[in-house]
């Protein structure tokens, strides 16, 4: 037995927010890890670096809440989130691909933005076969 049409559309919204929710759940990791090594008191780039790595792991957590939590959020809300979670993992990677060592952080940063785009291109797709978001 094959799976319907909408079936498949349900099957890839599902996989497509369950990668979105584990890329936020690593970036907010990396971010955290990353915030933490800065000097609270060092030079501005250094403070950049710590306040762009504890907004982006702030954000990324609450994306990841989001999608795993609600099930009956409208799509704009969660486009919303997922462009914003997108914007601020993208802006928080290019800091951190200033400073040594943050490689690792600005590639998981980069690919929730990736993650991020994914799914909200999974809620653009016409009659995906589900009912609300």
């Amino acid at each position: 037995m094959t799976p319907s049409i909408a079936q498949q559309e349900l099957f890839r919204f599902l996989e497509d927010r369950f990668a979105c929710a584990q890329a936020c759940t690593e970036c907010a990791r990396a971010c955290a890890l990353r915030a933490s090594l800065a000097d609270p008191d060092g030079p501005a780039p250094e403070a950049l670096a710590r306040r762009k790595g504890i907004l982006c792991a702030e954000v990324c957590d609450a994306t990841c809440r989001l999608l795993s939590e609600q099930s009956d959020l409208d799509e704009a809300a969660l486009r919303a989130q997922l462009d914003w979670c997108g914007t601020v993992c993208l802006e928080t990677a290019q800091v951190f691909d200033d400073h040594p060592g943050g490689e690792d952080a600005a590639k998981a940063c980069r690919e929730c933005a990736q993650a991020c785009a994914d799914f909200a291109w999974t809620l653009n797709t016409p009659e995906s076969g589900r009912d609300g978001g």
